[in-house]
């Protein structure tokens, strides 16, 4: 990437290429905060420009509020000096996420992920209060989640248009699919967009999402890097010759089985970590997925 192309990508909120961290356990199933900062030093030498960690594919909902902590300050000591540290406050209960935004501040986070109140399913109007309540508790800058699929419920096109009118409301992590509503937002506002769904991020980045929040940039972040460079320069046959490259490992992560399970395992296979191990109800892939994995990532050309 050219010194221009990465001042421009520092100059945006989160940059352009984010994955969504894994959470590396112990094979007992206790935190392992140096094979985590092992994941973020390897991510970021490999041209991440932000981090977000405890998110799903960070296994939020089975790690205690100390360990998410614990987590931020050890990315932070890590890798905190050159790249975003962003880290997931969002639940379905609003006080608890404030004070899990208040906490992630204190710790030294760069900024916060915010996903929609999942499971109880809040009115457009309860999910405007959620995120103005998360959004004005901290002065960190906030990238709204928006993934219906997990969620239950939509960030509708016009509660994002009002949610924009925040000063720290900055972003979208895009997971919904919506690509006649994300166009509205984008003429009509100045939210970044960033691509939360890896089988859609050539199409998001086409239609003005300033970059990518992906998982299956674990594995995949310098041809990541490359394709986001290549749209910002007009070079959309390039873009397309690495999109479409990128296709089995796309599969192979994010359709087999839940894609926590197989990044994990992707990364053991890669050597950046010793042990897959998840907690609870996940479980790690089966030999029969790893197997399927090792060839569809060959393929993708990503491991020898």
């Amino acid at each position: 990437m050219s010194s221009a192309a990465n001042s421009a990508s520092q100059a945006l909120p989160f940059g352009r290429l984010t994955t969504a961290m894994i959470t590396p356990f112990r094979p007992d199933g206790s935190l392992d905060l140096d094979a985590a900062q092992k994941v973020a030093t390897h991510l970021v030498d490999h041209g991440n420009d932000a981090l977000v960690i405890n998110g799903t594919t960070g296994e939020a909902p089975t790690t205690t509020d100390d360990e998410k902590v614990a987590l931020i300050r050890a990315t932070l000591a890590a890798v905190g000096d050159r790249a975003k540290v962003v880290t997931g406050v969002g639940s379905n209960n609003t006080a608890h996420s404030v004070e899990c935004a208040k906490a992630a501040e204190a710790a030294g986070a760069h900024g916060l992920l915010v996903v929609t109140p999942y499971y109880n399913k809040p009115p457009q109007e309860g999910i405007k209060a959620h995120f103005t309540a998360v959004a004005d508790a901290t002065g960190l800058p906030v990238m709204a989640y928006d993934i219906p699929g997990r969620t239950g419920v939509p960030i509708k096109t016009e509660t994002l248009l009002a949610l924009a009118e925040h000063p720290r409301i900055v972003a979208v992590k895009d997971a919904k699919g919506d690509i006649a509503g994300t166009t509205k937002v984008l003429a009509n506002s100045d939210l970044y967009y960033y691509c939360g769904a890896d089988e859609l991020n050539l199409a998001w980045l086409a239609i003005g999402a300033v970059g990518i929040a992906s998982v299956v940039g674990h594995v995949a972040s310098e041809q990541y890097r490359e394709l986001i460079d290549a749209v910002v320069r007009g070079d959309l046959a390039t873009a397309q010759e690495i999109d479409r490259r990128l296709v089995p490992a796309v599969e192979a992560i994010m359709t087999r089985t839940q894609g926590a399970i197989m990044v994990k395992a992707a990364l053991k296979l890669a050597g950046v970590i010793e042990h897959a191990t998840l907690r609870s109800p996940l479980v790690e892939a089966t030999a029969e997925q790893v197997d399927w994995l090792t060839t569809d990532l060959k393929t993708a050309g990503l491991i020898a």
